[in-house]
């Protein structure tokens, strides 16, 4: 019988988006199954397809939590490689994580009970569920953090990682935010936009964001903008092929400025269309836009920090 072209294992903490990943998967193509008991994998990948199916090799996702019956993580990572070494299967495994600060205030927020502390404090159960699970998340090939990411925005990143066909190009995702709520977890290049000029400090842009024409304008007549733009614009053309080359996926560009309003917007913007003239298809997310402006985020009139940086992950 035909296999799976690829193999998930979906696991990870309780309120940490793991359900929402299974029902993603599912809603691109994936067959997704939950809880599914360790002793019944053999039969499941044993178990041939219903007769005329369509894609044979159709990718399957099997979602893995503490409260699947038999849980043990090592023995779940000694039959992960007993399936890739002894019968040639491919499978990864994918792990869905948050803060425990954040991972409590959800269940606070949504009156539930934690799995592992039905008459205890949620806590208590975050604390026992992370020391249970932790040898999964030490050995997964995806580490997912959803303590910053809303259920629409995990949903794209579900999208952009284990949506691609083998053999496309990347799936680009253009992203601004501000330095003033924290680095995007998801992001694989980071371009720090605080060393041009800052329309905050304008009365009459302030109110305004990068989408605005007279905001975008103003940002564009630094002196330094169009040689830091059209290098930053070459340098992601030229490593875009190379990730192609290598099977990734998906790749996510990020632009920074102080509250992530005005220059990252506009700069996300930018790049995203020049993205599009060269035949990709960007995706674009402005993370802070929504956001206040604020005097004391912005700091000191005038003052401008570094030069643009390139991270890579």
């Amino acid at each position: 019988m035909s296999r799976p072209k690829r193999i998930l294992l979906v696991t990870g903490m309780s309120g940490a988006g793991r359900s929402t990943a299974l029902k993603t998967l599912e809603d691109i193509g994936w067959e997704a199954v939950d809880n599914l008991p360790l002793g019944l994998l053999d039969r499941l990948l044993s178990n041939p397809l219903p007769e005329g199916s369509a894609d044979e090799q159709r990718p399957l996702a099997i979602g893995i939590d503490s409260r699947t019956r038999g849980f043990d993580a090592e023995k779940i990572l000694q039959r992960v490689a007993s399936l890739s070494d002894s019968k040639g299967y491919s499978l990864e495994i994918a792990f869905f994580d948050a803060t425990s600060a954040v991972l409590t205030r959800r269940y606070s927020e949504t009156r539930r009970r934690h799995p592992l502390a039905l008459d205890r404090p949620a806590q208590d159960g975050i604390a026992r569920e992370r020391e249970l699970l932790e040898p999964l998340r030490d050995a997964a090939d995806h580490l997912i953090d959803t303590s910053d990411t809303n259920i629409h925005a995990l949903q794209q990143e579900i999208r952009r990682r284990f949506g691609a066909i083998d053999g496309e190009a990347p799936t680009l995702a253009v992203l601004s935010f501000g330095y003033s709520r924290g680095l995007p977890r998801q992001a694989d290049l980071v371009f720090d936009m605080r060393f041009l000029r800052n329309p905050h400090w304008i009365p009459h842009l302030r109110p305004g964001t990068g989408l605005d024409p007279d905001v975008a304008a103003y940002v564009a007549g630094d002196s330094g903008y169009e040689a830091a733009l059209g290098r930053i614009e070459e340098l992601i053309l030229a490593l875009l092929p190379g990730y192609s080359r290598e099977g990734k996926s998906y790749v996510t560009v990020a632009f920074g400025c102080t509250g992530g309003r005005h220059r990252s917007v506009h700069c996300a913007e930018r790049v995203a269309q020049r993205l599009r003239n060269a035949g990709f298809s960007p995706t674009i997310l402005h993370r802070d836009l929504g956001q206040r402006s604020s005097d004391a985020v912005e700091g000191v009139p005038g003052e401008r920090v570094g030069a643009f940086v390139t991270v890579a992950r």
